[in-house]
């Protein structure tokens, strides 16, 4: 089977966690990017890797490339020139995606419809009919990416992006994106070697994400649709195949580990209940309604993730807020390891306690800080 030309895009700063992954499942010629990483593998390939990634948004297939896109008559030329009858009928839908950057067209709109109107053009010459766009449940999705006058056309082989795994049913008002999730587990360095306690756990994605991580369960045991199944070329054989040696892999987690989830919301905990119930981790993942600021280190060797609250929707009032959280941390967590990702960088300076690291990301357009904190015995900083 002839190997394709694949993007996998992420969230900034999770490009080496999705080098790793990608490496573990097998890709070739791995080459890491600016939000995306490129690699090669044939279409079964393809399929594994939106089944299985827990760090990508998309799985994008390379078409075609053109260098020198900078009038609408070339962009209409190139676009017209690739056999759209290979991947779309008249009687399937499209949309098209542009991203990227150009200063010689004047928006993405007329880009996608300039595009638009030459996939429609050479389905009326041929077949005398034409696709209709559907901007949202589209048959098939065209990305289009720009670099300057450089124009890549993909076709988007995941559908709805990768992070709507199918598990979360139900979410509280500032849900922390899988990907983003399963980006910060595999930061942290989290593995089955020691307890995880999420204090603030809210829909309980951290937890959800960490033990589908470490117990090999691909991401996407719950999704039912994926936009390669409308292609032409789709092997559904192939696919179950895929699916079927994916679910061989999954372990159990180690007995005396633990996944723990808090938080003080009994909203919070019944989202939590019910999408880890979504996923059959109920035997793995436990929560309970109470306050972080009361509790005491549940276990002896332990790591800490969350996402506490950092926005003004949750009326809460930021530095007492994160002073409770460092004095907690300092006075009952002391010998353990805490992780915080936090979107308010103004936020970290009343926690009182020095991190050990700090690194960039982006939740949604925020610029956040997922920092380490080493709570050592005694009161060190």
């Amino acid at each position: 089977m002839t190997d394709l030309k694949l993007t996998a895009t992420t969230f900034y700063g999770l490009e080496q966690v999705l080098v790793n992954e990608l490496q573990f499942l097998g890709a070739k010629h791995i080459q890491s990017g600016n939000r995306a990483v490129y690699f090669e593998g044939d279409l079964g390939f393809m399929y594994k890797a939106n089944y299985n990634l827990h760090t990508a948004l998309r799985i994008l297939r390379q078409l075609q490339t053109f260098h020198q896109i900078y009038k609408a008559a070339q962009l209409y030329h190139a676009i017209a020139g690739i056999d759209w009858s290979q991947w779309l009928t008249p009687q399937q839908t499209f949309r098209i995606d542009v991203t990227g950057q150009t200063k010689y067209f004047k928006n993405t709109n007329f880009i996608a419809l300039k595009a638009k109107d030459a996939i429609v053009d050479q389905f009326r010459t041929a077949f005398n009919q034409r696709p209709n766009i559907n901007l949202k449940q589209p048959d098939i999705r065209i990305a289009l990416h720009f670099k300057d006058q450089h124009l890549n056309v993909l076709l988007d082989s995941s559908g709805e992006p990768l992070h709507k795994r199918g598990y979360r049913t139900q979410t509280n008002i500032a849900p922390l994106n899988e990907v983003l999730a399963a980006g910060i587990v595999s930061l942290s360095g989290w593995q089955a070697r020691h307890s995880l306690l999420d204090p603030m756990c809210g829909s309980g994605t951290i937890l959800i994400e960490a033990a589908m991580q470490q117990m090999q369960i691909p991401a996407a045991i719950n999704r039912q649709k994926f936009a390669f199944q409308n292609w032409s070329d789709y092997d559904e054989a192939l696919f179950d195949l895929i699916k079927k040696s994916s679910i061989n892999k999954i372990r159990e987690l180690p007995s005396n580990i633990h996944l723990i989830g808090y938080d003080k919301a009994p909203s919070a905990v019944a989202k939590a209940r019910q999408n880890i119930k979504n996923t059959n981790l109920e035997d793995f993942i436990h929560i309970e309604q109470t306050d972080f600021f009361k509790t005491k280190r549940p276990t002896q060797d332990l790591m800490l993730l969350f996402n506490p609250p950092y926005d003004e929707r949750l009326s809460i009032d930021i530095k007492s807020f994160y002073k409770k959280i460092g004095d907690t941390l300092k006075q009952e967590y002391s010998g353990t390891e805490a992780w915080l990702l936090v979107g308010n960088l103004q936020a970290l300076k009343f926690v009182g306690l020095r991190p050990s690291k700090r690194i960039k990301l982006f939740n949604g357009k925020l610029e956040a800080r997922l920092v380490q904190y080493q709570l050592y015995k005694g009161s060190k900083k």
